[in-house]
Formats: structure tokens, C-alpha cells, sequence
């Protein structure tokens, strides 16, 4: 099984400013065919991680939706700050 964890911090950790505040989580969903990953990082680096009119947090969840395809799940991934 692929750790999307793992794959997702690898992606955004070397893209913020402070990489030791960066972390993901997996939450559980509802629907078995779905997999929710939360970033959990400072406030000026999720606007990094998001990017003008979302255009890198759209990039990212491209290319997780790839990974994703390996398992035949659904991938959603939010930004929070904190």
C-alpha cells in the first residue's frame, strides 16, 4: 500500500519556508473509496502551498490524483493553517 502521507509531505515540505512546522495528516472519510489528507503548516506558507488563484494547490492534487490511481481511490486534500 502507498503511504500518501509520506508522498505529500515529500511534495510540499521542500515548498514552505519553515519545513519542521510542515506536517499531513490522513483522516478517515465515509466512503471507503476516498482518502482525505490534511498539510497542517504556518499561515504565510499555506499562501505558498496554495498559490495565486490556487493554481499550486491544483498542481499538487494532480498529482496526487496519479498516485491515487494505483489504488483506485479519490484523493482530497485540504490546507489548514494554524
Amino acid at each position: 500500500m502507498v503511504d500518501f502521507e509520506k508522498v505529500l509531505l515529500d511534495i510540499v515540505k521542500p515548498m514552505v519556508s519553515d519545513q519542521n512546522s510542515v506536517s499531513v495528516k490522513e483522516m478517515a472519510s465515509i466512503d471507503d473509496n476516498e482518502i482525505i489528507l490534511y498539510v497542517y503548516a504556518k499561515n504565510e506558507d499555506i499562501a505558498r502551498l496554495i498559490g495565486k488563484q490556487g493554481s499550486m494547490a491544483s498542481a499538487i492534487r494532480n498529482m496526487m490524483a496519479i498516485g491515487s490511481r494505483w489504488v483506485d481511490k479519490r484523493i482530497n486534500i485540504k490546507f489548514e493553517s494554524y
